[in-house]
């Protein structure tokens, strides 16, 4: 079986996120990114679900695009148009395979428990938007997606960015914790040796392509041997 750039076998089987019956891709994905720092993360977990075969729906808030300009030295896209078109072409997505929708675009699949994805990963989280996935708010897109994957039954992975957590933070992470949502600190370990940030990187987006179902080799598999 060979591998793609990202790591991702290129022809895995289904895993537990496999293709719906007559889809096109082996599943959809939302992938949301707010204004804490780490979006390398959710970069890096975009290339991987392109590379899966997988569809992907983008969210990004103005601070993510901020934080975006300060993370990385890739250009920043201004608008939702950009942002659909950048990615597209930086991981070789083919078409209809990314998408991805404003902050006030209430007609959106995702604005619709009928159009909810498989699942969606917030990638890095803030607090705020932490706080208010708790309270169920759904001021904007993003939280009312998040809201429309929780109340559907459907995987929600959270990957709050902060340090120290105060109990608010806590208790916002319990109270989704019970309501079903995987709760994702974007934590690297340092048992495979790693020597770049890259490898850093990749050791947290393989733990979360791991909660989705997706077939992975980013990273060695912990008392196995797999050569």
């Amino acid at each position: 079986m060979s591998e793609g750039v990202s790591g991702v076998p290129e022809e895995a089987p289904d895993g537990a996120a496999g293709r719906r019956a007559g889809a096109a891709f082996r599943c959809t994905v939302t992938v949301a990114m707010t204004g804490a720092s780490g979006i390398q993360y959710a970069l890096r977990l975009i290339e991987c679900l392109i590379q899966a075969d997988c569809r992907v729906w983008v969210l990004m808030s103005k601070p993510a695009r901020i934080v975006m300009g300060m993370d990385t030295e890739l250009p920043v896209p201004s608008r939702t148009a950009d942002v659909r078109a950048q990615f597209s072409e930086r991981y070789g997505a083919r078409e209809g395979q990314l998408d991805a929708f404003g902050q006030e675009e209430w007609t959106a699949p995702v604005a619709s428990g009928s159009g909810v994805p498989d699942a969606m990963v917030i990638c890095p989280c803030t607090t705020g938007t932490l706080a208010s996935v708790a309270a169920g708010t759904c001021d904007n897109l993003l939280e009312r997606a998040a809201d429309c994957v929780i109340k559907e039954g459907k995987l929600l992975v959270v990957m709050p960015r902060e340090m120290p957590f105060s109990s608010i933070h806590l208790e916002n992470m319990l109270r989704l914790a019970r309501a079903g949502v995987v709760i994702m600190p974007p934590n690297p370990a340092f048992y495979n040796l790693p020597k770049t940030v890259d490898e850093l990187i990749d050791f947290v987006v393989a733990r979360v392509l791991d909660r989705l179902g997706i077939p992975q080799t980013l990273m060695p598999r912990w008392g196995l041997d797999e050569s």
